[in-house]
């Protein structure tokens, strides 16, 4: 092989290993501005249900209702003492313990949860106990909004608070009168759902947009090389499962869910007033506009002075005599900025912090900035 063919086969080598090595640093900062489907939509169909009930736990030490400030405790004792062969109606005067405790039981059924697994439950007092710590929780079903029976609780109470009280302190520690039951709940009921069989799925936006909606689509409609998904709504995005994928829905959802998009979103300047905070996108802009912030102090000192006769004078009275000292400061190193149209997030936020603005007043200055019709986005006070 000639010297020159050699060459050749090498600057050939070098171009293609620059090309790639250009190609492989601009495609990172895309594919890191991308986000996962599977992180900002579901998927109709796969969600959680909650589940309530309400029932007794025993054993408490001296910490549980009182049974004259809460009836609703005294007739579930009677009701579970008479469901057990106990009458106790004849001796309600003599039902004075405070060991038991109503409350109300809540849970969250995940989806596809098999019958017989276990869920975390939580149990909060519904009287007035001082404590669940040491209780334990009765048998209780667990009411799906259906008003059926989807699990039973029962079990110990884990509790991360305490509560000590003496004749003259009480200290308190966490929430005593709430706690938690590890796979304190078995599941009794399924909820029928066949995803295999169904002949679309819907996407549901977590944050709704028009932009993203079609993305998404465009992303999946590319993966599948056909027209399957469309947007419904900024909220919905609609897939219709392509025939060879029949039966394999599960698999064709995992595929989904890894494909990356660019989520749009909306210019807002979000600003809660009661902590100071203010989160602005990355898209919010500013016409031309003037800002000015100025401070005015005014400072009134009052140093009142004494002044009495001289000693062993028959003459004259003590008296008060009113000194006020007034000052007035007034920052004069306040200027007028201009600011340009359509600046950035960061230029914004650098030109306000030129004028030594505090978040409080930037959140005055940006509803005012917003009212003359200079703010390019949705301001949205908590």
């Amino acid at each position: 092989m000639s010297t020159s063919s050699i060459l050749n086969i090498c600057s050939k080598l070098a171009v293609g290993l620059v090309v790639a090595i250009l190609s492989t640093v601009i495609a990172v900062p895309a594919a890191m501005a991308q986000t996962r489907i599977k992180d900002i939509v579901d998927f109709d169909g796969i969600r959680d249900n909650l589940l309530v009930g309400y029932g007794l736990v025993v054993g408490l030490n001296g910490t549980g209702d009182s049974l004259g400030n809460a009836p609703f405790t005294q007739q579930s004792l009677i009701g579970m003492l008479e469901r057990l062969g106990v009458n106790t109606r004849n001796e309600l005067a003599q039902l004075k313990t405070k060991n038991i405790a109503a409350v109300i039981v809540t849970a969250t059924l995940p989806p596809f949860t098999r019958q017989g697994s276990r869920i975390d439950v939580a149990a909060s007092a519904l009287g007035d106990a001082k404590s669940l710590l040491g209780g334990t929780l009765l048998v209780t079903p667990l009411l799906g909004a259906d008003g059926e029976v989807y699990a039973v609780s029962q079990g110990q109470i884990v509790v991360n608070g305490f509560a000590a009280a003496g004749d003259g302190q009480t200290i308190v520690k966490g929430v005593p009168t709430s706690g938690r039951l590890p796979n304190g709940a078995i599941i009794e009921r399924e909820l029928a759902f066949d995803l295999e069989s169904m002949p679309q799925v819907r996407l549901n936006l977590r944050n709704p947009d028009l932009t993203t909606a079609r993305r998404i689509a465009a992303a999946i409609n590319a993966f599948l090389g056909g027209a399957a998904a469309s947007p419904l709504d900024p909220a919905t995005v609609e897939v219709a499962i392509p025939a060879n994928r029949r039966g394999k829905v599960v698999a064709l959802m995992t595929d989904i869910e890894q494909l990356r998009v660019t989520p749009d979103q909306l210019a807002r300047v979000v600003v809660d007033e009661q902590s100071g905070v203010i989160v602005m996108g990355e898209n919010v802009r500013l016409s031309t506009v003037a800002i000015a912030q100025g401070n005015l102090t005014i400072r009134i000192t009052e140093t009142p002075q004494v002044s009495q006769p001289n000693a062993f004078s028959d003459a004259g009275t003590t008296v008060v005599v009113p000194r006020t000292e007034i000052e007035v400061e007034e920052d004069a190193e306040r200027r007028l900025a201009v600011l340009p149209a359509g600046v950035s997030l960061q230029e914004l936020v650098d030109g306000l912090n030129a004028l030594g603005i505090g978040p409080r007043d930037m959140i005055s200055i940006l509803q005012a900035v917003k009212a003359a019709g200079a703010l390019q986005a949705e301001l949205q006070v908590m």
